[in-house]
């Protein structure tokens, strides 16, 4: 099994920065993917940024310009660098990697996500 452990989250004034961090333990072949989702009060789950493991990267357009996603694969961990932070980007922020089990890819169980205030 492979678990996630998001941190890094808290509360910040707009337009201020966070690193998230995210460390994976488990027994690990390869991971094929590793993203960011987050989910707002009230709203929906939604992706923030996705790394492939070529180390191509994808962001929602909501945060393009102001959130980076990295990676140290010998660590098992991924990052989102957070900066001009604004008050929709509240939310609870996930991990999410994709991971490769032989027959296939399969992703991992959802932990509990870091909570992220941007308030004034």
């Amino acid at each position: 099994q492979v678990q996630v452990v998001e941190s890094g989250g808290g509360l910040v004034q707009p337009g201020g920065s966070l690193r998230l961090s995210c460390a994976a333990s488990g027994t690990i072949s390869k991971i094929t993917a590793m993203a960011w989702y987050r989910q707002g009060p009230g709203k929906q789950r939604e992706l923030v940024a996705r790394i492939s493991a070529s180390g191509v990267v994808t962001y929602a357009d909501s945060v393009k310009g102001r959130f980076t996603i990295y990676r140290d694969n010998a660590k098992n961990t991924v990052y989102l660098q957070m900066n001009s932070l604004i008050a929709e980007d509240t939310a609870v922020y996930y991990c999410n990697l994709d991971i490769f089990v032989g027959f296939g890819t399969r992703s991992t169980d959802w932990g509990q996500g870091t909570q992220v205030t941007v308030s004034s």
